[in-house]
């Protein structure tokens, strides 16, 4: 792709980093910002940068927050008592969007996953264990994505915390085999949340 100006290549080869976005995606949200008036595109620069360098990751969960602890851990409403194990802030929202559910959250911050180089050590799953230990977590709900990798997660935490006086489950399986949790519609994750199975029932399935 051939540029007219160095400042608009290096701006579409920026633009083209973004998950999805190739060059002539990049290249026309470029020219489009090119259009708009200056304040606009400084605008969005600084919202950018705020974003960048203030945001937080939850102190208990590690889900994004703009405070020590995010909304839903600061809830007095929500049950502390239960907390769904997630992989990032994506599934927390598609959660949330359902309305079905009440509990914590934790967000691990990805799956186990050799291939990628992405160990247990890489995950927050250390502080998820210790909260068990700590005894006031009586569920745990299993909802990482139903993929190799996920199925391996939740086997590994499930390891880790054997033993305690806690009951284990997994969202049922109206999510389809190697579907992403955010890509789930509302009432198909919904029920999902409602009808969870314990995870022992999960292994002997699987």
């Amino acid at each position: 792709m051939d540029f007219s100006s160095k400042l608009l290549e290096n701006a579409v080869d920026a633009m083209s980093q973004l998950p999805g976005i190739g060059k002539r995606t990049a290249l026309r949200l470029v020219l489009h910002l090119l259009k708009q008036p200056e304040a606009k595109t400084e605008l969005l620069a600084q919202r950018l940068l705020e974003m960048r360098s203030n945001i937080n990751f939850c102190s208990n969960c590690h889900n994004i927050s703009d405070q020590t602890l995010c909304e839903i851990c600061a809830n007095p409403n929500r049950d502390r008592s239960i907390i769904c194990v997630v992989e990032d802030i994506r599934d927390v929202m598609a959660i949330e969007n359902t309305s079905q559910y009440r509990g914590h959250y934790h967000v691990l911050g990805g799956k186990i996953s050799p291939m990628e180089g992405i160990g247990p050590g890489d995950l927050t799953i250390a502080s998820l264990v210790q909260k068990v230990k700590e005894g006031d977590v009586k569920e745990l709900i299993f909802a990482l994505s139903s993929t190799m990798e996920g199925d391996t997660t939740n086997f590994y935490i499930f390891k880790q915390i054997e033993g305690a006086s806690i009951t284990t489950t997994t969202i049922a399986r109206g999510i389809s085999v190697g579907d992403e949790l955010e890509y789930a519609d509302e009432v198909t994750l919904g029920r999902s949340i409602l009808h969870r199975i314990p995870f022992e029932t999960s292994l002997k399935n699987n």
